[in-house]
């Protein structure tokens, strides 16, 4: 067969080579239908028991996967998710059917939407539809996935990945998905290379063999030619080497060609993604997404639950500085009973800072438990899709309030540093203007709303492109107002972890990047060959 190349969209970075197994999952028909109530029963049970099998997965798992399976247990406790399927039983449609249809349809609902968001939704519907069809009907199993195998598919699901065992290689393919989808986030955290988007993957006689998968480029090679294969594994080996070289030299301290000492932060989206991780790798924690606490079924978090969690997190820094971002709910991050339904354009609506002070009740929860757990290590707080100084006054006079709230209590408390991320064009304009403790740039968001294109939108994808000039110059913008002031900057967004930018981002005058656990040696060996 000649050898197949296609081009999609790198969801997460690497190099794999291995054998291709494509991913297919065939959910029997029910056989037997019973009268509606049976119908209705089953229907219940089999929903009853996906949740009792996330569950299950839930505790054996930690940190963003856990979050992403709590997910899928909140959309399947709404009642609204099977209210169509029960009405349709009880006019006689079969339980599987009707589960199937209503399910399909809330698919292409979420397939079709505009924002980004819900269309890297759509894995998790198919996993919550074909979990509970299997509970109703059963399922031909799929054979065991190898490891190290290319997993090709239209999509892939959460559990699916977190079922297979990567730690032999492997790389995921996917003819649709979405590089801001949970397997995605999945995959970068665990360095699986990923690319997505390659368009339909038919082959007319048969499946291939072995793919080439480049999770940097966003290309893949079907059944290589043995040269084509040669010069990959030659680059294959050439990576693994600089891998090596770059594990080696994690503990130590990131400096570049010239002598220049560079500030290397971590960025962590719960406390369970510091198991196992030494503190010596980094110089703190730049980004600590709070919205882990916020996400789980079980509700809003009250301030002993979010104290605590601070706290574990301040501890295990062992004094390194730790900045932890508050809410940044909204936009692609709605949490239920919270976020505002129904907005027309979620990222340019009550988001972040915005959302905060809308619900200052909740806003000064985390407040307080922010101050409590500040006399346990060094702690830096962090405002969200901050627009304009006031808004940085009014969290910083609620900030105060609760302050000495707490100590009119007898609380122990400290004030923390309060500062602000840069990731709206009008704050990295005017970013003199702000009284703020440090400043934190945010990539993403920064790229987005300079260039009016959503990195996650193929037809837009090149145009969301933080090396263009428009972008590093209000990067650079930042860093003179900072140290104009006096203050601390660093950029904590994913150009962070991308090397390519990494010449490009110090050339602003950038002296501290904070990027995932993941991508720290990577990141100093690039450092080290960095020349002014």
């Amino acid at each position: 067969m000649t050898e197949i190349h296609l081009t999609g969209r790198a969801a997460s970075p690497g190099l794999a080579i291995g054998p291709v197994t494509v991913l297919t999952v065939t959910v029997e028909s029910r056989r037997t239908p019973g009268d509606p109530a049976q119908e209705a029963a089953a229907l219940k049970a089999a929903i009853e028991g996906a949740t009792t099998e996330l569950a299950e997965l839930i505790e054996a798992e930690q940190g963003e996967a856990a979050d992403i399976l709590e997910f899928q247990v909140a959309m399947l406790e709404d009642d609204a998710l099977a209210e169509g399927a029960f009405t349709a039983i009880s006019t006689g449609a079969p339980a599987d059917q009707a589960w199937r249809a209503v399910l399909d349809a809330e698919i292409a609902d979420y397939r079709s939407a505009e924002d980004e968001y819900f269309r890297a939704r759509v894995a998790d519907l198919v996993d919550i539809r074909d979990r509970v069809l299997v509970g109703l009907n059963g399922a031909d199993t799929p054979a065991a996935i190898r490891g190290g195998s290319i997993i090709a598919s239209d999509d892939i699901s959460p559990s699916t990945f977190l079922a297979t065992d990567w730690r032999c290689g492997g790389a995921i393919v996917l003819a649709a998905g979405s590089s801001s989808s949970h397997v995605a986030m999945l995959a970068r955290a665990r360095g699986t290379p990923m690319v997505v988007g390659l368009g339909p993957l038919s082959w007319e006689a048969r499946p291939p063999a072995v793919a080439l998968v480049d999770g940097d480029a966003g290309t893949v090679v079907f059944d290589p030619e043995p040269e084509t294969r040669r010069l990959f594994e030659h680059r294959m080996s050439a990576a693994n080497a600089a891998r090596a070289i770059a594990d080696a030299g994690r503990a130590k301290p990131a400096i570049t060609a010239d002598g220049r000492r560079i500030t290397v932060l971590l960025n962590i989206a719960a406390p369970e993604d510091l198991a196992g991780l030494d503190p010596a790798i980094c110089d703190g924690i730049g980004l600590v997404r709070t919205e882990f606490l916020f996400e789980a079924s079980q509700g809003l978090p009250d301030e002993e639950t979010q104290y605590a969690v601070y706290r574990r997190i301040l501890d295990w820094a062992e004094g390194r500085p730790v900045t932890m971002r508050t809410l940044d709910a909204g936009g692609d991050k709605p949490i239920s009973g919270l976020t505002i339904d129904g907005e027309s354009n979620p990222f340019l609506g009550l988001r972040g800072i915005r959302l905060s002070l809308s619900r200052p009740e909740v806003f000064r929860l985390q407040l307080r438990a922010l101050a409590r757990a500040a006399v346990h290590g060094t702690l830096k707080v962090m405002l969200p899709m901050v627009a304009v100084p006031s808004e940085l006054d009014r969290a910083r006079r609620l900030l105060d309030d609760e302050i000495e709230a707490l100590r009119a209590q007898g609380i122990a408390c400290a004030r923390p540093p309060l500062g602000i991320m840069v990731e709206i064009p009008a704050a990295a304009l005017c970013a003199g203007d702000f009284e703020a403790g440090f400043y934190s740039i945010g990539s993403n968001d920064l790229t987005q709303y300079t260039m009016a294109a959503a990195r996650d939108i193929g037809a837009v994808a090149d145009l969301n492109d933080t090396a263009n000039p428009a972008v590093l110059a209000l990067i650079a913008l930042t860093v003179e107002a900072a140290r104009a002031r006096g203050v601390e900057v660093s950029l904590c967004g994913d150009a962070a972890a991308d090397t390519s930018l990494t010449k490009a981002l110090l050339a602003t005058g950038l002296t501290t990047l904070s990027v995932s656990p993941v991508a720290v040696a990577r990141l100093k060996a690039t450092i080290a060959m960095v020349n002014p």
